[in-house]
C-alpha cells in the first residue's frame, strides 16, 4: 500500500490524476521530495523504454 507523507500531499495532489494513480499502483512510500522525484524518474524511464 502506498503512503504519501502529509508534507508531500500538496505537491502530490498537484499532479494529474493519471500520474497520481500510476504512483499509487507502485506501492511506494513517499516520505520526502526526493522519494517522489525518484518514482517520477522511474515512470519516465519506463515510458521512454516502451516508446
Amino acid at each position: 500500500m502506498s503512503y504519501v507523507a502529509p508534507a508531500l500531499k500538496e505537491k502530490f495532489d498537484s499532479l494529474s490524476p493519471g500520474l497520481r494513480n500510476m504512483i499509487l499502483e507502485r506501492n511506494v512510500q513517499l516520505n520526502t521530495l526526493p522519494d517522489l522525484i525518484k518514482v517520477l524518474e522511474q515512470i519516465v524511464s519506463e515510458a521512454e523504454a516502451e516508446g
